[in-house]
């Protein structure tokens, strides 16, 4: 009887009430935040991931700027018919230096978390001027602009360095010659050693096939090509990813 009597002070004094729930959720808060000031980062890292090369993450731009999120997701769900589909689910950490992240979660086209490297070059180029040149079915609509206009980067040093002030781990090196590697990466003679020895696994090439000029669309297929290639999951079986 004590007890509920008790329990009546609390539920008809609007203060008291007020001040027990105060103190339920700073205790809670406390429980579930103090821990998270004890560890370096809430994502465990994972061999293969690198910051963007400069021209993919300009690709990147272009990819947000067009609204390529808006169909098609970066996430592969932990699910059999996802893996069987499209290889080992997402890691978080493939998606640590994304700036925003492109995870989504609707699909009117195929998720493109593992696409880079499934297709040629010429094949993700005659895919943006027509869709339905390659996929019948398709209900994308065409990229050709993407081909004519001139990728301008001028302040790509200094979108390395804002990416650098939000934790991407680009180098003083990285920055200065941030414009030097677009070059090198969409020429077909272009320093590619040095690009691959700062960026491994980057497709490299002239990517639109017009090797006098650097394209938005040799941006975007550089930055497609890349998708999911970072980690190696080859050691992996499909049947061992989900239960």
């Amino acid at each position: 009887m004590s007890l509920m009597r008790k329990h009546e002070k609390v539920e008809t004094s609007g203060i008291l009430l007020l001040i027990l729930i105060l103190v339920t959720v700073s205790i809670g808060g406390i429980v579930e935040i103090a821990p998270l000031f004890k560890i370096e980062s809430t994502i465990e890292k994972v061999e293969g991931v690198r910051p963007y090369t400069p021209l993919e993450l300009m690709g990147r731009n272009i990819y947000i700027r067009e609204g390529c999120y808006n169909c098609h997701s970066q996430m592969v769900r932990p699910f059999r018919d996802e893996a069987e589909r499209y290889g080992h689910y997402s890691l978080a950490a493939e998606s640590m230096y994304d700036h925003p992240f492109q995870w989504g979660s609707k699909r009117t086209g195929p998720d493109l978390a593992r696409v880079g490297g499934k297709y040629s070059d010429a094949w993700q180029v005659a895919h943006l001027i027509d869709p339905r040149s390659v996929v019948p079915e398709s209900i994308m609509p065409p990229y050709a602009f993407l081909i004519e206009h001139d990728l301008h980067a001028t302040d790509i040093a200094d979108h390395l360095a804002a990416q650098r002030a939000v934790g991407v781990p680009y180098t003083d090196e990285m920055v200065e010659v941030a414009g030097a590697d677009i070059v090198a990466q969409a020429s077909l003679d272009g320093d590619h050693e040095a690009v691959l020895a700062r960026y491994p696994k980057a497709a490299v090439g002239d990517f639109d096939g017009q090797p006098d000029r650097v394209t938005e669309m040799d941006a975007l297929v550089a930055y497609l090509q890349i998708l999911g290639r970072m980690v190696d999951f080859t050691a992996v079986r499909t049947e061992d990813l989900v239960q």
